[in-house]
């Protein structure tokens, strides 16, 4: 605890200084003046330091205080104070408890001085407390209540969303008092679906607002909600509307009182409520999922096509043509719309999508459906084939065998890759046929073949045909 800094003067001093001081000689005078503080300074009227008396572990270094001014000790901003205490008129009067900090090499040591001016003598004697355990009391007071305050904001910020949220929400949403049914908050949603004036219902008893013969399956509805979780929503009657109304409470616990939230929806309200409990699962679906206008132009997307397409928003790509992203420019696109089209869906079409103003190419599948109408849209959901081709085991380079296996590879590879495999194709079987003809001669294979026998060694080698140990040039 920081004791007041209060003067010698504004104490009363002991009514009977002889009998209770008499007999005191030096030695006890100065354990009275140790015991009084946890360091003491004898200093001379120009402030410099006689002696000191203190524990040399707390006061690392204070021997060598002996003989330098006051002020020499403390730091630059403590020796203004040092100058008033000595320069203070009308003795103890004018002195009062001042903190200074002490230098030393363990850091800065705060120290609460008292100067007292001896009777009959030049010299000071100068009182001091040590404060650190008292500066680290009070920096920890400090945090507490930075952090109080900080927790006290982040409370307001949460009560603002809270606030706002509530009174936003197209729900209409009560929050109601268990045991009096009586309704603490309403947000404006819930007084236009019980007709019922802004603020009127805050006090209204929740039961008042049903009709006479819903409000005992109402009651009986609300105690259940509070033993268990497993109860379906009520439809009641209104008192005023005479419309019907589904309730669906939860209840909680708060400040030692039980609370209902209470959920109103009508009808038209539930319809909307599947349609949008729809739309955030394809908003979370893992695979990309992207919806084109008429034009092919990206009207909406989900978040996992965003990535693909490595866009911020969906802002960023909303009017432009899905071909930027999806296909190869002018083939996947126009087959899968001809599809589209004719049968009105197209299924695990293989293809590419390309990130926004990149030319990578991630191989995907797609599929899409068509809607029917003058203006259709359509809709494409598409999953990442790459990483699972990347984890395929890898497979022997062996050449494709026939016609029908080149053309598989039409729309896997591009011409130039597919030109290249028919030229090998073709080379290999008139090798292989070469070797029949000459049963397995390869010197004669070589000479109707117009190679040089080492060519057609080479060859042999790279297709894998016969064996070549022992065979020489």
């Amino acid at each position: 605890m920081v004791e007041p800094e209060r003067a010698l003067a504004d104490k009363t001093p002991f009514s009977r200084t002889e009998s209770a001081f008499n007999g005191i000689g030096p030695s006890d005078a100065m354990r009275l003046v140790i015991a009084s503080g946890d360091v003491t300074l004898a200093l001379d009227t120009d402030g410099i330091i006689l002696d000191v008396a203190a524990s040399r572990q707390d006061f690392p270094g204070c021997d060598g205080w002996i003989g330098q001014h006051f002020d020499a000790t403390v730091t630059v901003e403590s020796r203004s104070k040092i100058k008033d205490m000595l320069q203070a008129e009308h003795g103890d009067a004018g002195n009062r408890w001042r903190q200074i900090n002490h230098t030393s090499t363990a850091g800065d040591i705060p120290v609460r001085y008292l100067l007292i001016r001896l009777e009959g003598s030049k010299h000071l004697i100068a009182v001091g407390r040590d404060m650190r355990n008292a500066v680290v009391l009070q920096q920890r007071l400090l945090q507490a209540q930075q952090s109080l305050e900080r927790d006290y904001m982040r409370l307001r910020q949460i009560e603002t969303r809270y606030r706002l949220l509530f009174d936003l929400s197209s729900e209409p949403v009560l929050l109601v008092e268990a045991d009096s049914q009586r309704i603490q908050e309403a947000n404006p949603a819930a007084h236009t679906v019980l007709e019922a004036r802004p603020g009127s219902l805050v006090g209204a008893k929740l039961s008042g607002l049903v009709a006479r013969g819903s409000r005992d399956a109402l009651i009986a509805y609300l105690g259940a909600v509070l033993t268990t979780s497993e109860v379906s929503p009520l439809t009641v009657e209104l008192e005023r509307a005479r419309a019907q109304l589904t309730i669906s409470a939860t209840g909680f616990r708060q400040l030692g009182g039980r609370y209902l939230l209470v959920r109103l929806s009508t009808a038209g309200s539930r319809t909307t409520e599947g349609a949008a409990t729809l739309l955030d699962i394809v908003e979370r679906m893992p695979d990309a999922f992207v919806v084109a206008n008429s034009d092919m132009r990206i009207i909406a997307a989900n978040i996992a096509f965003l990535e693909l397409a490595r866009a911020a928003s969906l802002d960023q790509i909303r009017g432009r043509p899905l071909g930027e992203f999806v296909g190869r420019p002018g083939i996947d696109l126009d087959l899968i719309e001809g599809q589209l089209t004719k049968y009105g869906l197209a299924r695990n079409v293989s293809t590419v999508v390309r990130a926004r103003d990149s030319e990578l190419e991630e191989p995907v599948e797609l599929s899409a459906v068509r809607t029917s109408g003058d203006n259709p849209c359509y809709g494409f959901a598409i999953r990442e084939i790459g990483r699972r081709l990347r984890d395929l085991p890898p497979t022997p380079l062996d050449l494709p065998r026939s016609v029908e296996q080149l053309t598989e590879l039409v729309g896997r590879a591009s011409l130039k890759e597919i030109v290249r495999e028919s030229t090998d194709l073709i080379e290999r079987l008139c090798i292989e046929a070469a070797l029949a003809y000459t049963s397995d001669n390869r010197a004669s294979a070589a000479e109707i073949l117009g190679l040089s026998r080492q060519s057609l060694y080479s060859k042999l080698h790279r297709y894998g045909l016969g064996n070549l140990v022992g065979e020489s040039e």
